[in-house]
């Protein structure tokens, strides 16, 4: 049997053969360990592994995707990776893929239509084999490049409202009406909300929108000078909470459109002397790490982020394979109620 450094003196590269052959199996069963690990006996594919890792194969990334017609590459668009809610989400979806024999590539949209265009156009022109997209609002110019490229796609952190797009994601309206009715329910009449920019961001707008509704349910309304936009951002939430506190009668809660806008109101309260939650009820969305452990801890909603990623991850590789698979799934939103939120005055 030919040696790894034999196989380097001659000048022969290691080929495909030689993988097969050390291995001793087929090179079709080789390149379906390489392409589709998930149709190959974990026994199979242990032995091809060893090969591989004897015999120092490279494969060829560009033979292969000619071969396949498939880049084995698979496309995240998401707005931000400073906001760790995104990084926990593909880094589930990454870990995912990965095993199934996957790479991902990632590309920021700083929140904006055009710029998330243009980046999904570099990824397909890339060679993309499918794409993950954030949010349910995007160009129509997107979803019908995707669909003439038969490119499977789908929506997260969101659900959608037609049958037309396939989605793995949350009701942002309906979880913030959950949060703001457990507010109503503690008694809370004069609530305010820290949000995200609501232009061109779908789960910004369902959020005041879940916190409207059920305001309006209890009787009560969102006043217009109680609704503040701010990049997400910590020092963007202390920025608001010191406009809301300058008002003559503040708002005795606050929710904030993320836990990094939470958090910042949360820090400013502390900052001005006020105690909360016995001055001020304060809530957030997300649940990031930082919420547990701040103190006072926060009051949140929990977004299933690893879930999330893994679903989607999924749902493409289906696609992918050549499945039918279900194309709407929403995920469960949790209320985590912490230390930050009591009843007025206590």
């Amino acid at each position: 049997m030919q040696s790894r450094k034999r196989l380097q003196k001659s000048g022969n590269s290691i080929k495909l053969s030689d993988v097969a052959t050390r291995a001793q199996v087929s090179t079709a069963t080789v390149s379906r360990t390489l392409n589709s690990p998930n149709k190959v006996s974990e026994a199979i594919a242990g032995r091809v592994r060893q090969a591989i890792k004897e015999l120092g194969y490279v494969p060829d990334a560009a033979a292969r995707a000619l071969a396949s017609r498939r880049s084995r590459a698979i496309g995240a668009l998401v707005p931000t990776l400073s906001n760790p809610i995104f990084a926990d989400c593909i880094q589930a979806l990454e870990e995912r893929l990965e095993g199934h024999g996957y790479a991902l590539v990632v590309a920021s949209t700083d929140y904006t239509l055009n710029k998330e265009l243009r980046q999904a156009k570099s990824l397909l022109e890339h060679g993309v084999d499918a794409l993950l997209l954030t949010g349910s609002c995007h160009h129509d110019e997107l979803y019908q490049m995707l669909t003439d490229r038969k490119i499977p796609y789908v929506n997260t952190w969101a659900i959608g409202d037609n049958d037309h797009h396939a989605y793995v994601g949350i009701n942002n309206v309906e979880a913030a009406r959950r949060l703001t009715r457990y507010l109503v329910d503690l008694g809370h009449k004069s609530i305010a909300l820290i949000s995200g920019i609501s232009a061109e961001n779908d789960r910004v707008r369902d959020r005041t929108t879940g916190v409207r509704q059920a305001l309006n349910e209890a009787g009560l309304s969102l006043d217009p000078e109680r609704v503040i936009e701010k990049p997400y951002g910590i020092e963007f939430g202390r920025e608001a909470m010191r406009v809301l506190l300058k008002h003559p009668t503040p708002p005795s809660a606050v929710i904030g459109g993320n836990d990094l806008l939470a958090l910042g109101a949360l820090l400013e309260c502390q900052a001005k002397g006020l105690n909360v939650p016995r001055d001020i009820s304060i809530a957030g969305f997300d649940d990031i790490d930082l919420a547990c452990h701040i103190s006072p801890t926060l009051t949140t909603m929990r977004v299933p982020t690893t879930a999330m990623g893994q679903q989607a991850a999924d749902y493409l590789l289906r696609r992918l394979s050549g499945e039918s698979v279900v194309s709407e799934k929403a995920l469960d939103v949790e209320l985590i109620v912490r230390a930050s939120t009591a009843r007025p005055g206590n």
